[in-house]
């Protein structure tokens, strides 16, 4: 018998879908469970992910939200049944390594993206390196972001960045409102690769730094790296498989 663990948004319904399920299914323990059910939508599932992949338990979202892309439909019976036949899928979210201007070191990890946004008035004045290689002088926009295939759907698809293949191997770096250079594409690059943006302007210019739904700010430095050494199950049913939702983004890209 597969025993759940329920984890619910506070939206009215995410709350309605606890009260309903909570009459069939035990809310038992993470540590005790099989597996951890997310209600709510795309944001609450990364916050929810990230406190508790330590568990190492696959996890089943319910789209309680607007959208629901990393989500599955809200079953109206059978979830035990949905929840057997679940396919696994496998990501690997990016580690995080900032620095911000006192010197203070910031480690994170993002399942989407890790963007550095201008926090001012100011223009952000950024330069890109990936192993060693200055990929990119000078950037002036609103800032950078480098995205996961996972997140490559989210905001990296609306600043105008490739959608990647979950199995592609990469990670793509895509400019946000770009300046000059003014027609720069952004980059796609293994996810092998150490990237480090600096900001070249800090106490002029200075940064804020996302992490999926965490803010830092007045960031300096920044080096981004995918992170092998977790591995996060996501289970989906067929009807919400998010390898064909990405291709279905490919097309429309």
């Amino acid at each position: 018998m597969i025993k759940i663990n329920f984890i619910f948004d506070k939206t009215k319904s995410s709350l309605n879908f606890k009260k309903l399920i909570l009459k069939s299914y035990f809310n038992h323990p993470p540590q005790k469970a099989n597996c951890i059910v997310v209600a709510g939508g795309d944001g609450f599932m990364l916050q929810t992910v990230k406190k508790n992949y330590k568990y190492n338990k696959p996890f089943y979202g319910i789209n309680c939200g607007t959208y629901g892309f990393l989500m599955n439909k809200l079953p109206k019976k059978n979830l035990m049944t949905k929840i057997k036949k679940a396919k696994k899928l496998i990501i690997n979210p990016i580690k995080i390594k900032a620095v911000d201007l006192k010197n203070k070191k910031i480690n994170l990890i993002a399942i989407n993206e890790a963007s550095l946004f201008r926090q001012s008035r100011q223009t952000a004045s950024i330069q890109v390196i990936a192993n060693s290689k200055i990929i990119l002088k000078k950037l002036v926009g609103d800032g950078i972001l480098v995205s996961t295939p996972a997140g490559s759907t989210a905001y990296n698809f609306s600043a105008n960045g490739p959608v990647l293949s979950l199995k592609s191997g990469k990670l793509a770096v895509t400019a946000i409102s770009p300046f000059r250079p003014r027609r720069w594409s952004g980059k796609i690059v293994s996810n092998k690769s150490s990237i480090k943006i600096k900001n070249l302007n800090p106490k002029k210019r200075p940064l804020a730094l996302v992490a999926d739904n965490i803010e830092k700010r007045n960031i300096k430095t920044l080096e981004v790296k995918n992170y092998k050494k977790i591995n996060i199950i996501l289970l989906y049913d067929s009807s919400a498989n998010l390898v064909n939702k990405i291709k279905k983004e490919q097309k429309r890209n």
